[in-house]
């Protein structure tokens, strides 16, 4: 595979080329601001991690992502994510402790999304070519209504998990799970369809 590009040919900003898949080598013009947002995320989360409430937490993890999170949604301490612009999250979602979201490729949780403790939601990969190994390859990761994502799970870029579908607990999910089914194993296949 050839590497990609340094150069921005596409006028726009890094975060709309991430949220595009558009590969993003290390040595971009705009990796700057990835690596500024960054720092700023890493000082809001010391302030959501020692948190003394739910609101208090909500109210730091919307200054994160950027956006309000409504009232309905709970998510418990700590919490970790890399960048947190590029997540959305929907109404009455419930986050269980020490989550990780990765979400530079994008991660959207619509309403109604249970995620069980220690879960791991990554949008985004490297080449395995070592020459090319530091471009950053993004992939939205969806989460839609109703799901259940069980405790230590592990879901990978590009993954859409279906509505009312369920990820049992330490489940490695590489591709699609589609609506109303149960999914487990490494990698997750499905076990079941729910009526």
């Amino acid at each position: 595979m050839k590497a990609p590009t340094s150069k921005n040919t596409y006028n726009e900003t890094i975060f709309k080329r991430l949220q595009a898949g558009i590969p993003i080598p290390m040595d971009d013009p705009e990796y700057s601001v990835i690596s500024a947002t960054v720092n700023k995320t890493m000082q809001l989360s010391n302030k959501l991690n020692t948190s003394n409430n739910v609101a208090d937490a909500r109210k730091y993890l919307s200054e994160i992502i950027g956006a309000p999170i409504d009232e309905s949604t709970t998510v418990f301490t700590p919490f970790y994510t890399n960048l947190g612009n590029q997540i959305i999250l929907g109404k009455n979602v419930f986050v269980n402790h020490a989550c990780s979201f990765l979400d530079l490729g994008g991660i959207v949780i619509e309403d109604n999304v249970m995620i069980g403790p220690r879960v791991n939601i990554t949008s985004e990969n490297h080449p395995v070519t070592i020459n090319n190994r530091k471009t950053l390859i993004p992939s939205k990761v969806i989460i839609k209504q109703n799901a259940w994502i069980g405790a230590g799970a592990t879901i990978l870029p590009g993954v859409t998990v279906g509505t009312n579908a369920v990820v049992a607990a330490g489940a490695v999910v590489n591709k699609d799970v589609p609506p109303n089914t149960v999914v487990g194993g490494i990698p997750a296949k499905v076990i079941k369809t729910i009526q």
